[in-house]
C-alpha cells in the first residue's frame, strides 16, 4: 500500500497525496465542499451552474484555450457537482502535471461569469433538464431520492429547475462563488507519480484569492415518511424505484450495508437479478443500490418492466425483501459478496484517478481517509449476526417510497402494501 500524505498549506487548504512510483500518470482533483444540501430554494442549481460557468473563460483563457491548454499536454479534464461537493480534475502524464492543474486554477480563482456566457450556459443546462426528463430510468430514480429525502437538504436538485436558473444572474453567482469556495472548504487530492515537494511549493501560493473560512452546513435529523409518485409518460418500459433510508457515510453499519446491497441487487447473482429477470422474466435490468452521504444514506431498488408487469415486479421485490427478513443470507451468499466487494475495491486501486477521487472525497467530507487494509478489513469482518441486525432497516416494503415512471394511471400507494 502507498503511502498517503496528507497537508495543510499555510493559507489553510489541505492536500492529500498518494505517491504510486511505477505509473507513468498523475490524476489531480480540487475538490470543493459545496453542493446542492448548500443551496436555498430560490438558487437551486447554482452549484452545478457555478461548475458549468468555469470552464467558459477567466481573466487570462477564454473556453476554447482552456481546453486546447489540456490538450497541448494529452490531458483530460472534466467536474461534476455532487448533493454534497463539487469536483474539478486533470489527469496527465506525470510531467505534465503543474500544467494542468495551472488550467484548474486559473478556472477556480478567475473565473469571469460573463453574462453573454451565462445566457448560452444557462440554456445548456435547460436542454440538460430536458434530457434528464426524456430519461425516464434517471428522471425515476431522481424523484425517488427527492422523495426519500423530502423535507431535508439532501432532497434538494443538484441540477435545478429553468425556474431557479432564470434568477441566477450575475451578481448572484459571482457573491455564491466567493462565499462557498473558501480555502477550509478545498481540498486538493492528487494520485500518481509525481514530486509531492515540488507540488506543494508549486499550491502554497495558489489560493490567496479566496476568502479564509465559511460556515459549515449543521446536521440534520428529518424522519422519512413515504411518500409515492406516479410520472406519466409516453414510453415503451415502466421504470420502478423503491427507496428508504440507510445509513452515513461514517456509520460502522457501512460495511454491513454494503454486503447486503449487493448479496440483494449488486451483481447478476443477486438475488433481485435472479428472482425477477432470470425466473420471472419480468425485467431486462433490476438492480440495488445503496448511496451514502455525510447525514444519512439510502436503499434504493430499481426495476424496468412492461408497464403490464409493474405489480408482478414489485410483488417479486417484495417476496426477496420477506424471505431476507425470514431467513437472512447463507454463509455463501456472504463469502461471495465479500469477495466480489474487495475485487471491485481492488480493481480501483489500480486507476489513479480512482484513487485521487476516493481520497479526496473522503478526506473533504469525512476528514479522514482508510488505507486499503483498513477497507479490506472492514469487508472481512462483517457476520451474518451483523447483517440480522441491519436487515429490519430494509426489509419492511411499507417503509419505502416508490416512484413509477409509465404510460398509465396506477395505484402504486396499493401496490406498495405488504
Amino acid at each position: 500500500m502507498n503511502k498517503i500524505d496528507i497537508r495543510t498549506l499555510d493559507c489553510g487548504v489541505r492536500v492529500i497525496m498518494e505517491k504510486i512510483p511505477y505509473v507513468k500518470s498523475a490524476a489531480m482533483g480540487i475538490w470543493v465542499k459545496n453542493g446542492a444540501v448548500d443551496e436555498s430554494p430560490e438558487v437551486s442549481g447554482i452549484s452545478h451552474f457555478i461548475e458549468h460557468m468555469m470552464f467558459k473563460g477567466t481573466e487570462k483563457r477564454n473556453a476554447r484555450q482552456i481546453a486546447e491548454d489540456i490538450d497541448k499536454i494529452g490531458g483530460q479534464m472534466n467536474a461534476f457537482t455532487g448533493k454534497e461537493a463539487t469536483c474539478y480534475y486533470v489527469k496527465t502524464i506525470s510531467t505534465n502535471l503543474l500544467e494542468g492543474a495551472d488550467v484548474l486554477l486559473d478556472m477556480i480563482n478567475n473565473a469571469l461569469f460573463d453574462s453573454r456566457e451565462m445566457t448560452k450556459e444557462r440554456q445548456v443546462i435547460c436542454e440538460e433538464i430536458k434530457m434528464i426528463q426524456d430519461q425516464p430510468d434517471d428522471l425515476a430514480h431522481d424523484t425517488a431520492t427527492e422523495l426519500v429525502f423530502k423535507g431535508a437538504a439532501l432532497g434538494n436538485s443538484i441540477i435545478g429547475t429553468q425556474s431557479s436558473l432564470k434568477k441566477i444572474t450575475g451578481p448572484v453567482i459571482r457573491a455564491y462563488k466567493e462565499d462557498a469556495y473558501t480555502r477550509d472548504s478545498i481540498v486538493v487530492s492528487v494520485a500518481g507519480n509525481f514530486d509531492e515537494e515540488q507540488f506543494c511549493s508549486y499550491l502554497s501560493d495558489k489560493f490567496e484569492k479566496l476568502k479564509e473560512s465559511k460556515k459549515q452546513r449543521e446536521k440534520e435529523e428529518v424522519h422519512h415518511t413515504p411518500k409515492f409518485k406516479v410520472i406519466k409518460k409516453d414510453i415503451q418500459q415502466s421504470h420502478i424505484c423503491l427507496a428508504t433510508r440507510s445509513v452515513a457515510m461514517d456509520d460502522p453499519r457501512y460495511y454491513t450495508f454494503s454486503v447486503i446491497n449487493n448479496i440483494m441487487g449488486g451483481s447478476m447473482s443477486s438475488r433481485f437479478f435472479q428472482n425477477i429477470r432470470e425466473e420471472k422474466g419480468l425485467a431486462y435490468s433490476v438492480y440495488s443500490m445503496n448511496s451514502v452521504f455525510t447525514d444519512m444514506g439510502y436503499y434504493n431498488i430499481y426495476a424496468g418492466v412492461s408497464h403490464d408487469k409493474i405489480k408482478a415486479a414489485i410483488d417479486g421485490i417484495k417476496e426477496e425483501l420477506d424471505i431476507l427478513d425470514r431467513a437472512g443470507v447463507t454463509e455463501e451468499e456472504l463469502s461471495m459478496s465479500k469477495e466480489q466487494l474487495k475485487s471491485g475495491y481492488i480493481f480501483g486501486l489500480e486507476n489513479v484517478a480512482s484513487r485521487m477521487f476516493n481520497i479526496g472525497k473522503n478526506l473533504l467530507l469525512l476528514g479522514k481517509v482508510q488505507d486499503a487494509e483498513e477497507v479490506i478489513k472492514g469487508i472481512d469482518d462483517v457476520t451474518k449476526e451483523d447483517i440480522e441486525k441491519i436487515k429490519p432497516m430494509i426489509c419492511n416494503i411499507e417503509n419505502y417510497s416508490a416512484v413509477c415512471v409509465t404510460d398509465r394511471k396506477i395505484n402504486l400507494k396499493n401496490m406498495m402494501k405488504a
